[in-house]
C-alpha cells in the first residue's frame, strides 16, 4: 500500500512543475513583449527627432524657393501626417494597423522629402547655406539612426511573435492574450534606403 504522503507527492510534485512551467513561459512572453515595445520607444525617439528638423528644414529653404509652395506645403502635411501616425503607433506599439498607418505615412513623407531634395538641387544658393547643410546632415544621421531603430525593432518583434507561437508557450500566450506582434515594414522598395541629402 502506497503510503499517504507518497501519494501526495506523486500528485502534487507533477501539478506543482507544470505550474512553474506555465510561469516561466508567462514571463518569458511578457519580457519578449516588453522588449519590442522599448526597441520601439527607441524609433519613437528617432521619428520625433526627424520631424523636429523638417519644418526646421523647410523654413530655411523658404526664402529660396518662393515659387515652390505646393512642395514645400507637401512636406509640412506628410511630416504632419506621419508625426499623428507615429503618435498612433507608440499608443500601442506592435499593433498590426497602427504600425501599418505609420509605415505608410513614413512612406509619404520619404516620397514629399525626395521631392524636396530634387528641386533644392536646382537652387545653387540653397545648396551653399551653412544652415541648410548642417540640417541635411543632422536629417541624414537622424535616417540612419531610424533605419538601425527599424531593425532593432523588427528583430525584437519577430523574437516575441515566435516566442509566443511555439508550443507549449503558445497555450499561455493564447490564454493570456498574447497577441501578435507586427513588423514596421517598409512599403516601397526606394524607401529602404535613407534619402539623398547630399549637395
Amino acid at each position: 500500500m502506497i503510503q499517504p504522503i507518497l501519494f501526495i507527492a506523486i500528485l502534487v510534485v507533477p501539478v506543482l512543475l507544470l505550474f512553474l512551467w506555465a510561469i516561466g513561459a508567462f514571463n518569458r512572453l511578457v519580457t519578449l513583449r516588453n522588449r519590442f515595445k522599448n526597441a520601439f520607444a527607441q524609433i519613437d525617439v528617432q521619428l520625433k527627432r526627424r520631424y523636429d528638423l523638417i519644418p526646421n528644414l523647410v523654413e530655411t529653404a523658404k526664402g529660396y524657393l518662393k515659387h515652390e509652395r505646393g512642395t514645400l506645403e507637401a512636406v509640412v502635411a506628410a511630416r504632419n501626417a506621419a508625426a499623428a501616425a507615429q503618435s498612433k503607433a507608440a499608443l500601442s506599439p506592435g499593433d498590426a494597423v497602427a504600425m501599418q498607418g505609420l509605415s505608410g505615412a513614413e512612406t509619404a513623407l520619404t516620397g514629399a522629402l525626395g521631392r524636396f531634395f530634387a528641386l533644392a538641387e536646382a537652387y545653387p544658393d540653397l545648396k551653399a547655406n551653412t544652415t541648410m547643410n548642417g540640417l541635411m546632415e543632422e536629417l541624414t544621421s537622424t535616417e540612419n539612426k531610424v533605419a538601425f531603430a527599424r531593425q532593432a525593432y523588427n528583430d525584437a518583434v519577430m523574437q516575441y511573435n515566435t516566442g509566443r507561437e511555439m508550443f507549449p508557450a503558445n497555450i499561455i500566450a493564447g490564454a493570456f492574450s498574447f497577441t501578435p506582434a507586427e513588423l514596421f515594414v517598409v512599403e516601397k522598395p526606394e524607401e529602404k534606403q535613407a534619402p539623398k541629402v547630399t549637395f
